[in-house]
């Protein structure tokens, strides 16, 4: 077994990111393609898909208190640092904030919605008289496929090159070695077998994590679902548990980043509420058991592999929500194993989990996002429990299969085609409110 190639995968798909990943892939675009025309634009035309859309219209932006597409945008013209890709507004203070609001009440920048198949689609245009430059990002957060300065095409990347970053349903999933077949038992070969020192760099993005649960815990963000749930622990309605734990970070961390919290999270298959879903809930069960950080290590791979091995047949971006049923499902097999479960308990994980969560839409990234994953946390701990007791869902029931890799595959035809009028109808929703 290559055991580099999956350590290559893994850091190749888990990065900080500082604010929700579709608003700041925005103000990453924006940023660049200022910095190619090479000074301040007059105009901006950014051009999104309809799930970037989505994503980014309820969900605040780091150090402003405000939601949407158009303040990314324009702090990413105004103050976003390129160089730094999904950490593009790092370097922002209050004075860039001030000049973006007035950027936009001058109505100097405009959201436009694209017509493209394409779910992960950015176009961005920067226009000083006669000068215009054109900055296109598609499939992946950071992929920037087409730079332009005055008609003059400086970048382009071929379309073979960009089909193959898009999940594929032939289970082929590209990193920097060379295409990698992933599967649930190939997963737990790696994780338990791979040298503790070669995986260790799991445990950096599990501690910045912990310290955005800990901001969420500790201050006031969103709905304050985590720090809730948290004061309610051990009052007679929460038991101090591994479970009431577990969903008290996890969705502490997501109130605080959906809230516009400053700390960067470690991003998982480019999502930031999908690193914090398939992490936290594992860091919760390590601190309750009181297990070795090698075993952490071990079941954060366990957990970041399963959830990038469901979301190659989702998408980046899906009608079905990511964090439901790929992130979580991925901490209930990091649950899993450090509950004791060998591979055979984490497939029943998987089946568990997908039995329970299937239909979990997702409606856009915003506030309510910790409740959704509190209820994601919740269900993977008690598909753990009933895993490792041998009790796993039926291939009767829905479109559980008996062989965990086909069932992973019907989830993702169910998100790929069966709900692409789903996607139409809640963005419909959103938009017309």
């Amino acid at each position: 077994m290559n055991f580099i190639k999956y350590i290559d995968l893994l850091k190749r798909e888990l990065a900080p990111a500082l604010g929700c990943t579709e608003p700041i892939a925005v103000a990453y675009a924006s940023a660049k393609a200022k910095k190619v025309l090479g000074f301040m634009p007059d105009k901006v035309e950014v051009l999104v898909s309809g799930n970037i859309l989505k994503n980014g219209m309820g969900v605040g932006i780091p150090k402003t208190k405000m939601t949407g597409l158009d303040i990314a945008a324009a702090l990413g013209v105004i103050g976003g640092n390129s160089n730094a890709k999904l950490e593009v507004l790092k370097d922002i203070e209050d004075k860039h904030i001030d000049e973006a609001v007035q950027y936009l009440k001058d109505n100097n920048l405009k959201i436009k919605l694209k017509d493209t198949k394409s779910k992960l689609y950015i176009e961005v245009i920067c226009k000083k008289g006669q000068e215009e430059s054109k900055v296109i990002i598609k499939d992946e957060h950071t992929n920037i496929v087409y730079i332009s300065l005055n008609g003059e095409v400086l970048y382009e990347k071929e379309e073979k090159e960009e089909n193959k970053i898009e999940a594929k349903v032939n289970k082929e999933i590209e990193t920097s070695k060379g295409n990698l077949e992933i599967s649930i038992k190939e997963i737990h070969n790696f994780a338990t077998k791979v040298d503790f020192e070669d995986i260790k760099f799991l445990l950096d993005g599990a501690k910045m994590n912990r310290r955005v649960a800990k901001e969420g815990i500790e201050h006031e963000y969103g709905l304050k679902v985590g720090k809730t749930f948290h004061e309610s622990i051990g009052k007679g309605i929460f038991a101090d548990s591994i479970e009431s734990h577990a969903i008290a970070i996890t969705a502490a961390a997501v109130d605080a980043r959906m809230d516009g919290c400053a700390l960067p999270v470690m991003t998982t298959a480019g999502s930031g509420n999908q690193g914090l879903t398939c992490t936290l809930p594992v860091v919760a069960v390590f601190e309750k058991l009181g297990s070795s950080e090698e075993q952490l290590c071990r079941a954060l791979a366990i957990s970041n592999l399963v959830t990038i091995h469901i979301k190659s047949y989702l998408g980046r971006l899906s009608a079905l929500c990511g964090c439901g049923v790929a992130a979580a499902v991925g901490s209930s097999c990091g649950i899993t194993y450090l509950l004791g479960g060998e591979y055979e308990a984490i497939s029943y994980a998987v089946k568990n989990m997908v039995a329970g969560l299937s239909g979990m839409i997702c409606d856009g990234a915003k506030q309510g996002c910790a409740l959704k994953i509190s209820t994601s946390v919740s269900s993977a701990i008690q598909s753990a429990v009933l895993a490792t007791n041998g009790i796993e869902v039926s291939c009767k029931d829905g479109i559980i299969h008996e062989c965990v890799e086909q069932t992973i595959k019907n989830l993702g035809n169910l998100a790929t085609v069966g709900m692409v009028d789903t996607d139409k109808v809640i963005l419909d929703m959103m938009v017309c409110k």
